[in-house]
């Protein structure tokens, strides 16, 4: 199975440099849309809800203190990925893609899984409040059924 640094070396290759928070939100929706698709996860890495929106830990280890990130500062393979969840992070970058940092930030700012995740915590508080698969998926598949 890939981890979410395959999946973050696959959408850096595929687009090239782009904002940390931007990678953050793509790999989000990757996951999102491949259980959605798929009906199991990308990576098992677990996404919190922080103040700019879902963001995984462990990837966030990677690209700390950096404004934007480039495929070699992701020491991973994109060999784990397989050609079907390659197609479908490709969907994902193409329909989110020309979408900036903030954008999706903001577009994730309205989606439940982020908010009841966050639950109490005021806008821009500090929270590590984990985003369950179950509530990605079921929020996501809602979408997928109403479009």
């Amino acid at each position: 199975m890939a981890n979410v640094t395959d999946v973050a070396k696959y959408i850096l290759e595929s687009l090239g440099e782009i904002t940390a928070m931007k990678l953050q939100k793509l790999v989000y929706y990757s996951q999102a849309w491949n259980l959605v698709w798929e009906e199991q996860p990308l990576f098992n890495e677990e996404i919190q809800a922080w103040a700019n929106g879902a963001v995984v830990p462990t990837l966030y280890n990677y690209h700390r203190r950096q404004f934007s990130v480039i495929p070699e500062n992701i020491p991973r393979n994109i060999d784990n990925i397989t050609p079907n969840q390659k197609a479908n992070i490709d969907k994902v970058l193409e329909f989110y893609g020309s979408y900036t940092a903030q954008q999706l930030s903001d577009i994730n700012h309205q989606e439940s899984p982020w908010i009841t995740a966050r639950g109490d915590y005021p806008p821009m508080a500090n929270c590590n409040n984990p985003i369950p698969i179950a509530t990605i998926y079921e929020y996501h598949s809602g979408i997928w059924n109403d479009t």
